[in-house]
């Protein structure tokens, strides 16, 4: 019996011969080691294993080892509960083998079978670049002629992996995917902390954080047409403890789609917790024909041992580098019209706000919705969507005309279009009621008075690209989109597919589809991601977007809540962020909270004082004269708005040689504001900087001291008060360095 002795086996187990035999079974998948899969990072490792029978495991995931060898002692570290199945740390967990927890992939096969056993068959890894690596791990059931590929694509300084599958049907009838999950991770730890969103219209971005008990925790969507209305699909998870700015293990995920997602949480018998990430498959069972091919949906995560600040950062830079359309470059300053006419203008008006954002010293003016329809024409939200001709009477001489006088002062042009929803009241609703999702057994039930148009159909999907092809090819001027989205689907059903159960899936195939061939005609348009505010804020569309609107809700004391969770996950060159008239606060409070990423404005131009006036046209020279700092530095959150009378963040540029740190007093009570100082991060420590505060309102002074000198070790350790109190309620500070 001494080949048996092995710490985790106990005695007790011997009078138990089931118990005995699975016991004996884990040991040896664990010891008998066949082939090893690093999939590393500069500061990260993920290790799979294949066991005596080519089962795969997840035998590593943490921080990375500098001798690859010792990979191998781990598991023999650990003294858990047994794993009776055999395949609990599986990187692809199938369902209806051995597996009794959540797996990540459920089948039908072609004869009616449903259980799925995948062993390992091959990997290898591809370097791309420097930087980039792409590992493939091939695995295959050995009693079907089925097969699933694993892809981790590492960004080794970035710390960042985007984890997908190919699903390959070779059986010679149809295979049904029940489920289809683009990630399966097994962490180890005594416990485990979930950070969490959740929210509704102008309400976006609500964390809540929990330490995760057994059971499943699922993260999901249902929507249709897009990620989020209650809850994104961004998430933190902390081992060991909740982690802060600064401190703690944080891994941050989220699903690459557009469309319904589900994360599946669970903690496990051995106190293990499994993560599984794709797209959802509420009613979306897939039939998969033979020698067909399902690509899922990237899952990304970053990890990070020194706190969610690093941990954002890393995402940060990868999505500029990497996923973010034009992530490195700049992007243009707008005026919009809606808050100021909404659906009332004509050419008279728009003229006007031409010479309005001339007169502001912005880059762009954005045509918002309401400029189309003739037999229904857009004067209100019930009508007009899907009929993209120009409405006669608002522009009787048309796009082209308002480019050229918008270019004549010196002004960009761009324009609002959603062109994947359809009005009952128009022209295209009457025309095609077969482009349109809706039950026909049933009541149309709307969502902002509109309906869907099917992507899944090719024919739609040729008439939305056509949408904006027209567009630019009879207005070759025209140099920027707003995207929006305001719609969910209500009474799914495929008009085009007799299979319902494809029409969620296939509809977002459909729109990357559509995205892709536009993207491949007209590549370096800037493009605004827009979905009923921050519904659709997700890299899977942002590969194909310059920005992305956050929150309809512009108030800036609630934008500083929402712009702060959301900035762990998306840079600031990517947030839009509008003055407007929302909320109580002064036009200075405004202005700066909407520096913190893609600034534009949204308010009548027109009816500004003087003064208003005037600060906002020095606003934005002074904007121009830091943007690249905000838009391509490190961010470093300073002072929460949650836990602090003053929220406090400060964007370095890559030297260490600027800076510029946003301060906003966030509670309005009595004699708050910023007793203490507040230390700064980033900064070189053995520099000196000087400190002069920026964007001041006509006619004010600032109370700070001029020309001091600091070391950077001193701001980052004793601090620096800015001075908020309710007389001044935002400070935004220059930082650079002297010699």
């Amino acid at each position: 019996m001494k080949r048996y002795s092995h710490p985790r086996i106990k005695p007790p187990f011997f009078k138990n011969p089931l118990l005995f035999c699975i016991c004996v079974f884990s040991v040896c998948s664990v010891k008998a080691q066949n082939t090893d899969i690093p999939i590393e990072t500069q500061n990260t490792a993920l290790v799979l294993q294949t066991d005596r029978n080519n089962g795969p495991h997840i035998v590593y995931f943490g921080k990375k080892l500098k001798n690859k060898s010792e990979y191998d002692l781990v598991q023999s570290m650990y003294e858990q509960n047994m794993d009776y199945t055999g395949i609990a740390n599986s990187p692809y967990t199938p369902a209806g083998s051995r597996n009794l927890f959540e797996p990540a992939i459920e089948v039908t096969h072609a004869d009616g079978n449903n259980s799925l056993d995948l062993k390992f068959i091959s990997a290898k890894t591809e370097k791309i670049s420097d930087d980039i690596s792409l590992t493939s791990v091939l695995l295959k059931d050995p009693v079907y002629d089925f097969q699933v590929t694993l892809f981790y694509k590492i960004y080794f300084k970035e710390n960042v992996v985007e984890q997908w599958s190919e699903i390959k049907n070779n059986e010679k009838g149809n295979v049904t995917l029940h489920k289809f999950a683009s990630a399966n991770l097994y962490l180890q730890g005594k416990s485990f902390y979930l950070k969490q969103y959740h929210g509704d219209w102008a309400q976006e971005m609500h964390p809540e954080e929990e330490q995760i008990t057994h059971g499943i925790k699922t993260l999901d969507s249902k929507l249709g047409t897009r990620a989020d209305l209650f809850q994104p699909p961004v998430f933190m998870v902390s081992v060991n403890q909740s982690s802060n700015e600064d401190n703690g293990e944080v891994l941050l995920g989220s699903v690459e789609w557009s469309g319904n997602y589900r994360t599946d949480l669970e903690l496990d018998n051995k106190n293990n917790l499994r993560i599984i990430s794709g797209i959802n498959n509420y009613a979306s069972d897939y039939p998969l024909e033979p020698g067909k091919i399902f690509t899922t949906a990237k899952f990304l995560y970053t990890v990070s041992y020194s706190g969610t600040g690093d941990a954002s950062r890393q995402l940060q830079r990868w999505a500029r580098d990497y996923k973010l359309l034009d992530g490195n470059g700049s992007r243009l300053t707008l005026l919009n019209n809606w808050e100021s006419t909404y659906f009332n203008f004509d050419e008279e008006k728009l003229k006007q706000l031409f010479n309005d954002t001339k007169k502001l010293g912005v880059n762009l003016f954005l045509l918002d919705d309401g400029w189309f329809g003739n037999k229904y024409p857009r004067n209100n939200d019930r009508a007009g969507l899907g009929d993209w001709q120009e409405n006669k009477k608002k522009i009787p001489n048309g796009i082209a005309s308002l480019i050229k006088e918008a270019n004549a002062d010196g002004v960009q042009f761009g324009i609002w279009l959603e062109p994947e929803m359809v009005n009952p009241k128009s022209e295209l609703y009457e025309k095609h009621p077969d482009w349109v999702i809706r039950q026909p057994k049933r009541p149309e039930y709307y969502f902002r008075n509109q309906l869907e148009l099917d992507l899944s159909n090719p024919k739609v999907q040729d008439f939305v690209f056509g949408v904006i092809d027209s567009l630019f090819i009879k207005n070759p001027g025209l140099a920027y989109i707003k995207w929006d989205c305001n719609a969910v689907i209500y009474n799914a059903y495929h008009s085009y597919e007799n299979n319902q159960s494809k029409l969620y899936v296939d509809y977002v195939q459909g729109l990357y589809s559509v995205l892709k061939h536009i993207r491949a005609k007209y590549p370096t348009v800037p493009m605004m991601l827009c979905s009923g505010g921050g519904g659709r804020v997700d890299y899977g569309a942002l590969q194909y977007f310059t920005e992305y609107w956050p929150s309809d809700n512009t108030d800036p004391l609630e934008r500083i809540f929402i712009q702060w969770e959301y900035s762990y996950f998306y840079p600031a060159i990517a947030s839009s962020n509008h003055v407007t008239d929302w909320g109580q606060q002064p036009l200075k409070y405004r202005v700066d909270v909407a520096m913190m990423g893609k600034l534009g404005f949204d308010i009548p131009v027109s009816k500004l004082s003087e003064k208003d006036l005037a600060f906002c046209q020095s606003a934005v020279k002074i904007y121009n004269s830091f943007k690249n700092i905000v838009w391509h530095g490190d961010q470093y959150r300073l002072q929460s708005p949650w836990t602090n009378d003053v929220a406090a963040i400060i964007y370095v540029d890559s030297t260490k040689s600027s800076a510029v740190v946003f301060n906003y007093l966030v509670n309005n009570r009595y004699n708050t504001g910023s007793a203490l100082p507040v230390h700064f991060k980033g900064l070189d420590a053995n520099r000196k900087y000087k400190i002069k505060e920026i964007n001041l309102y006509p006619g004010t002074h600032s109370t700070l001291k001029e020309n001091a000198i600091y070391s950077g070790d001193f701001l980052m350790t004793v601090g620096f008060n800015p001075g908020v109190n309710a007389d001044r309620p935002s400070v935004v500070l220059m930082v650079e360095e002297v010699d």
